[in-house]
């Protein structure tokens, strides 16, 4: 299950066993997506501030860097405060 998770957040392109591509890029296209938006609800000046390109560079970095492990989507932003803290400190 580990590869599953490593794919879909970015962690590797190397595609588990037992699974699609086609299907594996749709769940990591959705991880991301559902994380971007429910940050950008909460700081939607944000993205225009840093601009398209470095918005979703700190996006992909958040999903495959961070320590969120929880299945709601709701709980994405305190990680994300939490990750910003790590990683501008």
């Amino acid at each position: 299950m580990a590869g599953f998770y490593d794919y879909v957040r970015g962690r590797t392109d190397e595609l588990p066993e037992g699974y699609s591509e086609p299907g594996l890029r749709a769940y990591r296209h959705l991880v991301l997506l559902g994380a971007t938006q429910m940050v950008e609800a909460h700081h939607p000046e944000l993205r225009a501030q840093l601009g398209e390109e470095a918005w979703l560079a700190l996006m992909r970095a958040f999903v495959r860097d961070s320590a969120w492990d929880s299945p709601f989507y709701g709980d994405v932003y305190d990680e994300f405060v939490a990750f910003l803290a790590r990683t501008s400190a």
